[in-house]
């Protein structure tokens, strides 16, 4: 297959109520991107210097689990961030952009997001695939930043992180193993009705699974999971829950002299909208973030305590 030649362009713009500088520290925190932009699962800091950074992606395109990793120059006198990928996935060749903040008035900041790329083999199919992944992902991650620059210092507590631990006496791996082999869980854990487990590259995995509640109901919930065999299994729900607008959270799994654990970390934004339909009509967001904390720090800590059971050779 031939070279690829032929650059395209593209642009998407937005006009969020905020000022410019809020902005753009949204765009160069990275470690907000999963909970804050649909379409990106994981991000990893590779390495950085001054205003030089290189950063490893995980994120959805057209119902596709992409990885790469990107070199990226912040600007923040000028509020631009400019980004190119090292090593493309096909149908991708080359690919880089540039993020551009401009202050419209003090309340309002126009967001330019810039790509250049170039398709494998220029076939006009692979620059169809790709123009469609940037115009959804471009449209969802712009509107996902005027949502999150326009809710002033998140004072209404629809953000929420928290965890929990659970100590292990027998092997980190078997642990690791547990919660890696979630296409099991049905046979394991009392909550889990149903899974439909998918790995179509190593260590990339689709989970589809059915979880009971105490009062019987089920919810089905969809995530793409990024594992680290044996120390950290990511994830990010696609599909959530009612009450949610977001769900990340990892699995980590540690040992040293001490011993072995397992924490559990979940961050959740909450859709205040959804709150009365779900908890009643007299319901707080306090009322809410506690309702969730109780659910998914519950869920999880079974699953924890069942995968140390496993560990040290009395569980499933």
């Amino acid at each position: 297959m031939s070279d690829p030649r032929t650059t395209h362009r593209t642009e998407h713009t937005i006009t969020v109520a905020a000022p410019a500088r809020r902005v753009f520290e949204l765009i160069v925190d990275v470690g907000r991107w999963p909970e804050t932009f649909p379409p990106t699962v994981h991000v990893q800091h590779v390495d950085r210097s001054g205003t030089r950074e290189r950063i490893r992606i995980w994120a959805t395109a057209n119902g596709e689990v992409k990885t790469w990793t990107s070199r990226r120059e912040l600007d923040h006198d000028r509020l631009r961030v400019s980004f190119r990928q090292e090593v493309s996935q096909p149908p991708v060749a080359a690919m880089g952009g540039e993020w551009i903040v401009e202050t419209v008035d003090a309340g309002h900041t126009r967001v330019r997001l810039l790509h250049d790329f170039r398709a494998v083999g220029d076939d006009p199919q692979n620059v169809e695939w790709i123009e469609r992944a940037i115009d959804r992902n471009s449209g969802a991650e712009l509107n996902a930043l005027r949502v999150a620059a326009e809710r002033t210092g998140d004072a209404e507590g629809l953000t929420l992180t928290f965890e929990d631990t659970v100590e292990i006496t027998g092997a980190v791996k078997d642990a690791y193993a547990f919660v890696d082999e979630a296409g099991r869980w049905p046979e394991r854990l009392p909550h889990v009705a149903r899974t439909v487990l998918q790995e179509d590259a190593p260590g990339v995995q689709t989970l589809e699974m059915e979880t009971r509640s105490p009062d019987g109901a089920t919810h089905t919930t969809r995530s793409v999971r990024i594992c680290f065999p044996d120390e950290l299994i990511v994830y990010k729900q696609l599909h959530t829950p009612a009450l949610m607008k977001a769900h990340v959270g990892r699995w980590v799994f540690a040992e040293d002299v001490a011993g072995g654990r397992i924490t559990s970390v979940h961050t959740v934004v909450l859709d205040e909208e959804a709150i009365p339909a779900v908890l009643g009509p007299d319901a707080t967001v306090a009322d809410a973030r506690a309702f969730v904390r109780d659910a998914l720090g519950r869920n999880s800590t079974t699953t924890m305590e069942h995968a140390a059971a496993h560990a040290r050779g009395t569980g499933v």
